[in-house]
């Protein structure tokens, strides 16, 4: 048992979030390379359906409104040809949208022990 209290919720999305943010910041470097780039699409694809499977499970579905659209448009299987600066300024939309995701999704702690 120890005397430091525990959170009262848990913000499961944080960690995919922030990864997001910094996978799609780098792969700005990389728009230009297809083969480099196919994998970036396809982190960014995946961690964005996890942060939508947190944001399901956490009662929040609005987030799904962020998250799918990035789950379609950074698709690897199936690409889109986008490209120039609206496909740049996505870039850095999702990026938000990953970081708000992350920040804003929470879940009420189990074990938190400071309820009474």
């Amino acid at each position: 048992m120890t005397s430091y209290p525990t959170p009262a919720f848990t913000r499961p999305a944080f960690a995919p979030g922030i990864l997001g943010v910094i996978v799609l910041l780098a792969g700005l470097a990389l728009l230009d390379n297809a083969g480099g780039y196919f994998w970036i699409k396809m982190v960014v694809a995946i961690l964005a359906a996890i942060v939508a499977v947190f944001a399901w499970q956490a009662g929040a579905p609005w987030w799904l409104i962020a998250m799918l659209p990035i789950v379609i448009a950074w698709n690897p299987v199936w690409p889109f040809d986008l490209h120039g600066q609206w496909w740049v300024a996505a870039q850095f939309a999702a990026a938000l949208a990953f970081l708000a995701a992350g920040i804003f999704i929470k879940v009420k702690n189990p074990a938190d022990r400071n309820r009474r």
